[in-house]
């Protein structure tokens, strides 16, 4: 059965006139009325695009919904909300489910004929802009605007990822169904033992409910961003899935093994005021040279991007031992606070789950020496665990809650060993303490970062204090590390 007929051109008249307009004002079929009597009723925003601007019932038949000149046309309506960290930017509100995992059916499928495939193929994506930082009923969906469209398609690039993520998931399925005589018992593993290994998607709920291929939130932002004029720099080479990445990072790791940091700048011809005071961040702009790119951050680039992978510097020592912590993201305390975000909703859930860290490996020739005499040894990429993501991470977004929600939190002054308080030089103030969890008994744990003691950016319950970052524990990245092979 084809989707409803509609031609291109009456498509884009139709969706021009909606354009900046609410989903209120275009709900000309009173979509919103099942919102009284259903205040958390799921999927308001593509019920009005469907029934009252394009004019046909819902169903949940597994095919594509329009039938775009002949071309089956997935439609997908899509929220999009400001960037916390970059706010002239929009980034997806969540992942975009794309259509049921069955282990029955996935089996006798190939990608090309597959519904997965069938369902990404063509898309007509109906940007909204989700302008709240908190949760909102579904009847406050109808102040929000309409703010875009596109008939999406995948590049060559993207398409190869996609099939290569599909057949990961198609090939252990197979492999239990060739291997269990009760192959039921096995599919619980398919989410956590798949996600390191998967690029463009994962798949939610985990069993024993019915999971559904979804493209990954970060996926959908780089759709999201792409479209509205914002282009991440394309690398030389073709990468379709985690082994391309780490074959690369052996290439490179044979060439540049043992190099210092003054020799890597000097090789890749990366410009630095002056080599004795040079940072760590300068290993980022390394990276991206030794990959064949030009930006200065891995986060410019297409492929860290997409594949959420997140440069980290590990500086060991000859005996193997860590410098120093390292951090990772800031605190959205509004979402924190949002007793309707679940912690596997949160942005907090989605860095562990679905970014990994490639981290360069370096070791300093002893405790003194400065920082451009460190040499390359090489890389390894960590992802993390399902275990580490629900005992370390989750416990401190649900400590770091209770203290909001409960009216805990606390700033104490800060003293010496000797009872005399710590003063900020710069500031000649002196220094407090916030009882958010510590590194002295957590592996995950929050600090405060900023350059000066009297610009404190952030309010809490009353209390000001610096931006709250989430880190983790240098031991503990050392350790971990030390069990993962160099690539």
């Amino acid at each position: 059965m084809r989707g409803h007929f509609f031609h291109k051109k009456d498509l884009e008249k139709i969706l021009d006139n909606i354009l900046n307009k609410t989903l209120g004002e275009v709900d000309a079929n009173h979509v919103f009325n099942k919102t009284l009597s259903n205040p958390k009723v799921t999927g308001i925003a593509g019920d009005v695009i469907e029934q009252s601007v394009l004019g046909y019932p819902a169903d949940n038949i597994q095919r594509p919904d329009l039938n775009v000149d002949g071309i089956d046309t997935e439609l997908k309506t899509t929220g999009i909300r400001q960037s916390k960290h970059e706010p002239d930017k929009y980034e997806a509100k969540e992942p975009m489910s794309i259509t049921a995992v069955s282990p029955k059916h996935i089996v006798l499928e190939c990608f090309d004929s597959s519904k997965f495939w069938h369902k990404l193929k063509h898309m007509l994506l109906v940007y909204y802009h989700y302008a709240s930082n908190k949760t909102v009923k579904a009847a406050e969906y109808a102040d929000f605007y309409i703010r875009g469209y596109e008939f999406h398609e995948f590049d060559d690039i993207d398409v190869s990822r996609l099939r290569s993520d599909w057949e990961i998931v198609h090939n252990f399925i197979v492999e239990i169904q060739q291997n269990y005589d009760i192959p039921e018992s096995q599919y619980p593993r398919m989410s956590s033992e798949l996600r390191d290994k998967l690029v463009y998607i994962d798949t939610a709920p985990k069993w024993p409910n019915p999971p559904r291929f979804r493209l990954k939130r970060k996926v959908v932002t780089d759709i999201v961003q792409s479209h509205f004029g914002d282009k991440l720099e394309q690398l030389p080479g073709s990468y379709k899935c985690y082994r391309d990445v780490d074959n690369m990072c052996h290439d490179i790791t044979i060439k540049d093994k043992g190099m210092t940091i003054e020799q890597l700048l000097l090789k890749y011809n990366i410009k630095v005021k002056d080599v004795n005071r040079v940072s760590k961040s300068v290993n980022e702009a390394i990276v991206v040279k030794m990959f064949g790119g030009k930006s200065k951050k891995m986060n410019q680039i297409e492929l860290f991007d997409r594949f959420g992978l997140v440069g980290k510097s590990i500086t060991t020592t000859k005996i193997g031992s860590r410098t120093e912590d390292t951090k990772l993201i800031p605190i959205d305390f509004e979402e924190w606070m949002d007793r309707e975000v679940s912690f596997e909703e949160s942005r907090l859930y989605d860095y562990f789950a679905n970014h990994q860290l490639l981290c360069m490996m370096f070791e300093e020739p002893s405790i003194n020496s400065p920082l451009y005499e460190n040499k390359f040894l090489g890389f390894k990429r960590l992802s993390f665990s399902d275990e580490f993501i629900h005992n370390e991470v989750e416990k401190i977004w649900n400590e770091v809650r209770m203290l909001i929600m409960e009216k805990r939190l606390v700033e104490t002054w800060v003293y010496d060993k000797k009872g005399k308080p710590i003063i900020n030089k710069k500031t000649n103030t002196q220094k407090t303490s916030i009882n958010f969890p510590k590194s002295k008994n957590n592996i995950v744990f929050v600090r405060g970062s900023g350059l000066d003691a009297s610009v404190k950016t952030e309010e809490v319950n009353g209390i000001k204090m610096y931006k709250q970052y989430v880190w983790i524990k240098g031991l503990y990245i050392v350790d971990v590390l030390s069990n993962v092979q160099m690539l």
